[in-house]
């Protein structure tokens, strides 16, 4: 056995950076929190070729002293923190000093830093410092690492391509400017600006310059307090959805997290309200003592530990249920069909929003390239200017080919149906306070209490048209009408959403009422599987399945609850099973509600199913006396809505010309 040695500091940097620094966006990561953690109000990220050239992060912050400099690439030399203590208080979003020793230690790094007076400027590559020298500088810093992992070229095999890495950066800047909205954040690749923030404060602006202005649009605030935590943020609508979770951003004291446990807490805030696959937009924000958080248990800290995980997970969903239970959830059925087309008035929103902010971007863009400390010499342009039309550009000129522009809509006075008014009234309400409480979520005692049947009554009035019948279509939607135009319902989604009320209520109300089977159902399972399912076996009878042992591997069963559906008892029982065996940690609730969901769609009617005028409307009555009409137990919509205004338009009984919007008799 070889003799035992201590590593090298540059050896030990670059054991360290495989752990904290994975690609280059792990870079931008790690400075751009430093600027963070530095106070800065400013920060400007100049990539190119996605950073394995060049990554340059200018800040406006503190700054670090000239006889500091070298040692804060020394490994673990931080201004974070003092003693042990301050480790289980952690505010800033870095404390472990890594950071710096292990990207100077795979690249070439130049950093020009003042905290007011005379600058300093060193050069390190591969970890030895080259030079220290005096360098004119305004108070910040300025550091730029090139040719990332040039003396590690195995670690470049594992690189994705350009744009994969790209966008793993871009990625990261979005969250940190989710995180830090009071702060204007900028990223520049190849001299083209990606993404500005206006740093007011404003984290549903930060959103629409992210998102987009119309995804921002359909964002709820919510806002919850109790003894230990705080939460805020923006949630989406059930009809705002992505196919991956990566949409979903939740923010620890600033910091962004990775948490499996709080993802599903939003995601179960939605109940049935998603299609089945699709997660929702949310930005998420947590504030909570720093005790109740260890960040030191992984090097990129973007996993922690959290002292009251089930208590926070319970509150976050109770805080989703209770802002989704106001709205009125009933999609526009233009909006739908729509979905991919360029909505002019949309567009014209959009620039309206960046014009608000485009009036100090140059100026800023000009303080990133011409700050003395600087160390990339080219100016950078950012293309965005040249990108963007003009409002003058876009609605006032005539195309090429001699046809007339498409016409916007400014304002409701170029209109002149009583549609827009109603419209407005339903739809546009103002959002609730940032700080206001949401109803029936300020506690988990108050999460525990049951709604007034009375105030249930009255909420489901207000938010569910008063609809009137007028026919089948194909036996598989009812046409109905109200006072703000025409509705189209999908009658298996809403005989499943009423099914499905039924049947959760039903499955929560376990009782005696058992049928006993005249042949008993008899499983049989390998041994893995009886041990989970023996486990299993009070979760189980929770639900109305008393399960008995039958042999080595199989298990009986001689009734089951009454409100199985005749015929599907044993395929019942064994998809109930299978749900114990893929998951379990299945809760009770849980459980039931996947039941009741099932139980649902089987007894629901299908497509093509002529329903007569009197159940047609006995559907439509049930319907709008459930929980939650709009949506079916899979996330599908109950129901869509047309207004007067759009079927004018779609019968051009509105027609368009430059300036309004004429209405034909």
């Amino acid at each position: 056995m070889a003799a035992i040695h201590e590593l090298s500091a540059v050896l030990s940097n670059q054991i360290a950076a495989g752990e904290v620094i994975e690609r280059p966006a792990s870079v931008v990561k790690e400075l751009v929190e430093n600027a963070i953690d530095a106070g800065s109000h400013e920060i400007d990220i100049i990539v190119d070729e996605a950073g394995l050239k060049l990554i340059e992060v200018i800040d406006d912050g503190s700054g670090i002293e000239g006889d500091q400099l070298e040692l804060a690439f020394h490994r673990h030399a931080t201004s974070k923190i003092d003693d042990r203590k301050d480790l289980f208080k952690v505010r800033s979003l870095g404390f472990r000093g890594e950071a710096l020793p292990s990207i100077a230690s795979i690249a070439d790094v130049v950093m020009v830093t003042s905290t007011g007076g005379e600058g300093q400027a060193i050069h390190i590559a591969g970890g030895k410092v080259l030079s220290q020298t005096p360098a004119e500088a305004r108070r910040g810093t300025d550091i730029a690492v090139k040719d990332l992992f040039y003396n590690v070229p195995a670690r470049l095999k594992y690189m994705k391509s350009l744009n994969t890495e790209l966008s793993k950066i871009v990625d990261i800047v979005n969250r940190l400017a989710l995180g830090h909205p009071q702060i204007q954040i900028s990223l520049t690749h190849n001299n083209r600006e990606l993404m500005r923030t206006a740093g007011r404060g404003d984290l549903l602006q930060v959103i629409g310059s992210i998102y987009g202005m119309n995804k921002a649009g359909k964002m709820l605030p919510i806002n919850n307090v109790d003894a230990d935590f705080k939460i805020s943020g923006y949630v989406s609508l059930p009809e705002l959805t992505r196919a991956s979770r990566n949409y979903m951003t939740i923010l620890l004291n600033g910091r962004y997290i990775k948490n499996y446990q709080l993802t599903k807490a939003i995601i179960e805030g939605y109940g049935s309200k998603l299609m089945v696959g699709r997660y929702p937009v949310a930005v998420v924000n947590l504030e909570m003592d720093p005790l109740l958080v260890d960040v030191n248990v992984h090097p990129t800290k973007q996993e922690v530990r959290i002292s009251k995980e089930s208590e926070l997970s319970e509150i976050v969903t109770a805080t989703i249920r209770a802002k989704l239970s106001e709205q009125n959830l009933i999609p526009d059925g233009l909006t739908n069909l729509r979905r991919g087309q360029v909505d002019p008035k949309q567009v014209a929103q959009d620039l309206a929003a960046v014009s608000a902010t485009r009036g100090s971007h140059q100026e800023i863009s000009s303080k990133a390239t011409s700050k003395p400390n600087t160390v990339h010499p080219e100016p950078v342009q950012s293309t965005q200017r040249e990108q963007a039309p003009t409002s003058g550009a876009l609605f006032d000129q005539k195309p090429s080919d001699g046809s007339e522009t498409p016409i916007v809509i400014r304002s409701k006075d170029d209109l002149n149906s009583a549609a827009v008014s109603v419209f407005e009234e339903k739809y546009q309400q103002p959002s609730t306070p940032f700080n206001e409480p949401v109803p029936g979520a300020a506690s988990p005692e108050d999460k525990a209490k049951p709604k007034p049947q009375e105030t249930e009554l009255l909420d489901q009035q207000d938010r569910f048209p008063n609809l009137i019948y007028i026919g089948q279509f194909h036996g598989t939607y009812l046409l109905a009408q109200a006072d703000d135009g025409l509705y189209i319902l999908d009658q298996h989604a809403a005989q499943e959403r009423v099914n499905y009320e039924y049947y959760r209520q039903a499955i929560g109300e376990v009782s005696e009422d058992q049928q006993r089977l005249l042949v008993p159902i008899v499983l049989d399972y390998s041994t893995s599987d009886m041990l989970k399912i023996t486990d299993k076996l009070d979760t189980l009878a929770a639900v109305g399945l008393h399960l008995e042992q039958f042999g080595p591997n199989s298990f009986i069963l001689r009734q089951h609850p009454t409100w199985f559906k005749a015929g599907q008892e044993a395929d019942t029982v064994k998809e109930m099973v299978d749900w114990v065996l893929r998951d379990g940690r299945l809760t009770v609730a849980q459980f039931r509600e996947k039941a009741a969901i099932m139980m649902s769609c089987k007894r629901a009617i299908k497509a093509n199913h002529h329903l007569d005028d009197q159940q047609a409307k006995a559907l439509i009555e049930h319907l709008k006396t459930a929980e939650n009409p709009f949506n079916c137990p899979h996330g599908r919509p109950v129901l869509i809505h047309f207004t007067d205004t759009d079927m004018e338009k779609m019968f051009k009984r509105i027609q368009e010309s430059h300036h309004s919007l004429r209405s034909e008799a």
